[in-house]
C-alpha cells in the first residue's frame, strides 16, 4: 500500500470526500510521493510510450511545420520555443534538429520547458544541454515574444472533474473511503452547475461529462501571447471535440490498472476536450484550426517520404520496427485517429500547414 494512499485517506477522514481533480493533482504532483515527482515513466521500461519515443519522424515533421510558420511570419530574429510536459526532451531535440535545415531558425530559438518534475528536468537538461533550456513551473511565466509552442500529451494529464447527469442537475463524482478503508468513488447530491447548463441539450440520464478547469485557462494564456506577439501553438492529444463518457484511466507498466488502488504509483489521464481549448483561444483573439487527426496531419507534413528515405539504410528487424512505427503514428486504427490536433495562430498570419481549416 502506497504512502500517498495513507495521506489521502487521512485527509478524507478529516475533511470529507475529495474531488477527482484534487485527487489527480495529489497523485501526479505530490512533492514526495507524486507519480511525476519520483520517476521517469516513459518508454518500454516505464509505464507508457509517447509518439516522440516511437520515432524521430514525429518530432521532425512538427519541427518542419514550425519552420514554415517561422518563414511565413517573417523570420523573427528571436522567438520562444516552448514545450509544456516535455517528457525526456526527445520531441524538442527532434524538432530542433529539423529546424537546423532552415538557416537562422535554430539560432533564433530560446528553449523554454514547462516541467514540474525534478526527475524529468534532469533528463531533459542532459538531452538539451546544447540549447541551454530554461524551466518553468507553468505557462504563466513564459517570457514575452513570439511563441512557438508544441503540447504533445500535455492536456490529458491535467486534473479533471466528473459529473453524472441526474434529472436536470448533476451529481459530482468524488473519492471517499469505503467500510474497509479502500478508496472509491461516490456521488454528491445533484446540483445545478452553470458551467454544465449547455450539456443538458446533448446528454441524458446517467451520462458522464468531464471538465478540465485548467485547460481553457492555459489555452487562453498561450493564445493571448500568440495573438499579440505572433507564433503558433500545436496541441496533440487523444480525445475528441466534446466530452461524453468516463475516460479517466490509470496506466502502469503499459497496462490499465485501478486508479484508486495505489495512488502515486500509476499515470492518471483522461481524454481531452478540444472544444473548450478552441473557445478559449478564440476568445483570446487567435485563429484556431479545425480539429485534425494526427495521421492526416503527419501525412500532409511529409512523413511518408521521410519514412521512405530513412528506410533505405535499414534492413531486417530495424526496418520492420521502422515500418511499424510509421504505421503506429499514422494509421487510423492506431494513433492516427485516436490522437487529434489543433493549431492556434494569429488571425493575420497564413494558416498553419497541414491542419484542416475552418471556413469563416
Amino acid at each position: 500500500m502506497s504512502a500517498l494512499r495513507d495521506i489521502i485517506a487521512a485527509q478524507i477522514s478529516r475533511e470529507g470526500p475529495m474531488r477527482l481533480d484534487h485527487y489527480m493533482a495529489e497523485c501526479l504532483l505530490h512533492p514526495d510521493h507524486g507519480y511525476y515527482a519520483t520517476r521517469d515513466p516513459f518508454g518500454a521500461k516505464g509505464d507508457f510510450i509517447t509518439a516522440p519515443e516511437i520515432s524521430q519522424m514525429f518530432g521532425e515533421m512538427l519541427g518542419l511545420c514550425l519552420a514554415q510558420v517561422w518563414l511565413d511570419q517573417g523570420r523573427p530574429s528571436r522567438f520562444i520555443l516552448a514545450e509544456p510536459g516535455p517528457g525526456r526532451g526527445t520531441l524538442m531535440a527532434d524538432m530542433l534538429r529539423a529546424m537546423r535545415a532552415v538557416p537562422g531558425m535554430a539560432e533564433a530559438a530560446e528553449v523554454h520547458l514547462v516541467e514540474a518534475s525534478p526527475t524529468l528536468r534532469a533528463v531533459q537538461g542532459q538531452r538539451l544541454s546544447a540549447y541551454a533550456p530554461v524551466w518553468h513551473d507553468s505557462v504563466e511565466s513564459l517570457p514575452d515574444g513570439p511563441l512557438f509552442l508544441v503540447a504533445n500529451e500535455f492536456f490529458d494529464a491535467l486534473p479533471i472533474r466528473q459529473f453524472e447527469r441526474r434529472g436536470e442537475g448533476w451529481a459530482e463524482r468524488q473519492i471517499g473511503l469505503g467500510a474497509d478503508g479502500a478508496l472509491g468513488l461516490g456521488l454528491t447530491p445533484p446540483t445545478n452547475y452553470a458551467l454544465l447548463e449547455h450539456r443538458l441539450l446533448d446528454t441524458q440520464e446517467g451520462d458522464v461529462v468531464e471538465i478540465c478547469p485548467l485547460a481553457p485557462q492555459i489555452a487562453g494564456r498561450i493564445a493571448g501571447q500568440i495573438a499579440a506577439r505572433g507564433g503558433v501553438a500545436i496541441v496533440i492529444d487523444y480525445g475528441n471535440w466534446r466530452s461524453l463518457g468516463d475516460t479517466f484511466q490509470a496506466l502502469k507498466a503499459h497496462e490499465m490498472v485501478d486508479p484508486f488502488a495505489d495512488p502515486g504509483e500509476a499515470d492518471l489521464t483522461a481524454h481531452v476536450d478540444f472544444e473548450p481549448l478552441a473557445q478559449a483561444a478564440r476568445a483570446a483573439g487567435a485563429r484556431v484550426s479545425a480539429m485534425t487527426g494526427q495521421g492526416a496531419l503527419l501525412e500532409r507534413l511529409g512523413i511518408t517520404p521521410r519514412a521512405q528515405a530513412l528506410a533505405k539504410s535499414l534492413t531486417g528487424p530495424a526496418l520492420e520496427a521502422h515500418i511499424a512505427a510509421h504505421r503506429r503514428l499514422t494509421h487510423p486504427e492506431e494513433m492516427g485517429h485516436l490522437f487529434q490536433t489543433l493549431a492556434i495562430s494569429p488571425v493575420t498570419a497564413p494558416p498553419v500547414p497541414g491542419f484542416d481549416q475552418i471556413d469563416h
